[in-house]
């Protein structure tokens, strides 16, 4: 225990995702009936017609193609800014159900913000600190066991004293839409960098799914005018070198 590294894992999508969306698309222009459309677009290459769907900003087609993570090796500070992209599912492990104790000197497992790490002192008194909490939380989880709250009555009330620091693992579903509209604001220079690495993470995952609708993904500033105004990171050709693809 005690450190831990990022994992992100595409675990499902909508199968053939693209030909889905243009299914879907092409419904909304076309008189013929739904099996008509299906056979002619299962045998006829929909890359042209997707990109000319995503350049017209037509996009509740993409609506329907979802795609599920599961991401291990977050802090629950990173999972609480996950969870504010409301469109979206998610299955987070338990502090609750999950006892975090672990009846030894180590600790549960936790992230070390890289600035932190690369200083020896602050590294020493930040892992000093997580010993003292895993501490304390061992300690109150055993009086209240004696008190007679066990299991999770237990767990809810002795985790209080965990830090943001401590590592969760978390299952997210989104659809397309919303994740063209999360890496543009994840992906961006000036996102947290912990879920902006995450972000990073599943636009790969993606890319290599749906490379025609997810081609332009990834901050604002790859399609568009930079949105932060005067806190811009100044560095707009780096990043569109970075977050283009080639088709």
């Amino acid at each position: 225990m005690g450190q831990t590294k990022l994992k992100v894992l595409l675990l499902q999508h909508t199968p053939a995702p693209e030909e889905l969306v243009a299914m879907a698309a092409k419904l909304c222009y076309s008189p013929s009936d739904v099996e008509g459309l299906k056979k002619k677009i299962s045998k006829k290459d929909q890359k042209g017609f997707i990109k000319k769907l995503m350049d017209m900003g037509h996009l509740s087609p993409i609506e329907h193609a979802s795609f599920t993570f599961a991401i291990e090796g977050i802090s629950r500070a990173c999972s609480h800014q996950l969870v504010r992209h409301r469109l979206a599912s998610y299955s987070q492990q338990s502090q609750r159900y999950v006892s975090m104790q672990t009846g030894s000197d180590d600790t549960v497992n936790y992230i070390i913000p890289p600035s932190i790490a690369d200083d020896k002192a602050l590294k020493e008194i930040f892992t000093n600190f997580m010993k003292e909490a895993q501490s304390t939380y061992d300690l109150i989880s055993k009086r209240l066991n004696e008190l007679g709250y066990e299991g999770e009555a237990g767990n809810q009330d002795a985790r209080f004293v965990l830090p943001n620091a401590c590592e969760t693992k978390i299952v997210v579903t989104m659809n397309a839409r919303e994740l063209l509209h999360f890496f543009r604001q994840r992906c961006c220079n000036r996102a947290q960098w912990e879920i902006h690495a995450v972000a990073d993470q599943m636009l790969s995952l993606v890319q290599a799914v749906c490379p025609t609708i997810f081609f332009v993904a990834g901050p604002g500033c790859v399609s568009g005018a930079c949105a932060e105004g005067a806190m811009t990171c100044g560095q707009i050709a780096e990043v569109r070198s970075k977050y283009r693809i080639s088709q």
